[in-house]
Order: C-alpha cells, then sequence, then structure tokens
C-alpha cells in the first residue's frame, strides 16, 4: 500500500493527499463497530441466559434440594 510520493513532511500537508484509505468513512465504521459490540452483548446475554436455565433445570431438580434440605435439617451445623 502506497501513501503518497513523500521525500520529506515539509510541504503543504494538503498536496500529501491521504495517509490511510478510506478517508471520510470513519463515521460508518464506527456505527458498524458499535452496532456490532451492541449486537454481540445481547446474543451473549440470550445465551448465557439460556445455558443458565438449562443448567439449573438439570442440576437443581426437586430430589437434590429435598435431600439438601433433610440433610441440613438432621445436622444444622453444617454449612
Amino acid at each position: 500500500m502506497s501513501t503518497g510520493n513523500i521525500q520529506d513532511f515539509l510541504g503543504n500537508i494538503a498536496e500529501i493527499g491521504p495517509m490511510y484509505p478510506f478517508v471520510g468513512w470513519e463515521w460508518l465504521f464506527t456505527l458498524l463497530c458499535f452496532v456490532f459490540w451492541i449486537g454481540w452483548h445481547s446474543w451473549q446475554i440470550r445465551h448465557e441466559s439460556r445455558e443458565f436455565r438449562e443448567e439449573a433445570e438439570n442440576y437443581i431438580s426437586k430430589e437434590i434440594l429435598e435431600r439438601v434440605s433433610d440433610r441440613e435439617a438432621a445436622d444444622p451445623d453444617v454449612h
């Protein structure tokens, strides 16, 4: 990638031209990044919430809670 014919930076910067590609498109790229960022967080929250509900349903059944509460009732010093 070439940034132009530059021998020194003592000249007028307007005559040199843009120093990076897509000059003037920064606002669009910033907007796209923001939309992607918010979308990714939304997806991540939904995914983790669904995963948490599934694990809670699998691991915290009524029988397990009854066994734990029975064990705690039998030995109240266990924390």
